[in-house]
């Protein structure tokens, strides 16, 4: 059963203001993340449940990528017996390294997570450099023609 009294409940609110928990414009509400590689890109994940796709807004601008999202708050005639989920407004960014390709990012919406999929650029890719040995003196090709 909920209580519909709780003690600590202003103590929450005091919370809740202190540290920024719950977005307003002027304050957003920081999403959780999580980043890691495969393979030839980054994989960044965004929890945001509740979240309506349309809500959503990834850019890129330079370096910095942002994603802004929003819960609105319910409106109308109701009374909260519990309410823990913060609402308003979600943002973060991302300051991003010149090793990526910021212009293939791709983006995927479900059950709730906002997955970013962002590839390696390809001159950041390792690759072989060939040696070439000048101390062993002309090609073979070229000893063969000049004795002739």
């Amino acid at each position: 059963m909920l209580m519909r009294t709780d003690p600590f409940r202003d103590f929450d609110r005091l919370a809740q203001q202190l540290l920024g928990v719950g977005g307003t414009t002027s304050r957003p509400a920081i999403m959780p993340m999580d980043a890691w590689r495969e393979g030839d890109a980054f994989v960044v994940e965004f929890d945001l449940p509740g979240v309506r796709p349309e809500s959503i807004d990834l850019d890129v601008e330079r370096n910095v990528l942002t994603v802004r999202a929003e819960r609105p708050a319910r409106n109308g005639d109701w009374e909260p017996i519990a309410a823990e989920r913060p609402r308003g407004l979600f943002s973060r960014q991302l300051v991003l390294g010149d090793n990526l390709d910021l212009d293939h990012v791709a983006a995927d919406y479900d059950a709730g997570v906002l997955r970013l999929r962002i590839p390696v650029a390809e001159r950041a890719k390792p690759r072989k450099i060939e040696i070439r040995n000048l101390a062993s003196g002309p090609a073979t090709s070229e000893l063969e023609s000049s004795s002739a």
